[in-house]
């Protein structure tokens, strides 16, 4: 599930680097969908996306993990979430290049959030 909402996430900042074309052929993206309060979603998002692959974590981890492999992996969905935090504060819905940009920057955000469950997982 916090795939699902990552995945919308990134989903629609990239939606929105060719809204205009959608509108020509009569694509019904999220960009289209969401317009203006696209920032309210993308904050919805980003809160579903940490919360749930926080609950994924302990759930998988708990009881058995000790208190370093169980801290080191939530820090797996806090820096993810900072990472979309940081996308949705330089985002520009009217810009595509920076849209684009953004959108691309989501191989960083899953490479985080990897990066530290493999650490724990190494413990």
């Amino acid at each position: 599930a916090a795939g699902i909402a990552w995945t919308l996430f990134y989903d629609t900042i990239y939606a929105h680097q060719d809204k205009e074309d959608d509108v020509l052929i009569g694509v019904k993206s999220t960009a289209r969908l969401f317009g203006a309060a696209t920032g309210k979603w993308l904050a919805r998002f980003l809160v579903a996306t940490v919360g749930l692959m926080t609950l994924a974590v302990l759930v998988a981890l708990l009881p058995a993990a000790g208190p370093l492999k169980l801290g080191l992996a939530l820090l797996a969905p806090w820096a993810m979430g900072w990472h979309l935090l940081w996308q949705m504060n330089r985002l520009d819905i009217d810009d595509p290049a920076n849209c684009l940009r953004l959108f691309r920057a989501n191989r960083d955000t899953g490479l985080v959030a990897a990066l530290f469950l493999a650490a724990a997982a190494l413990l």
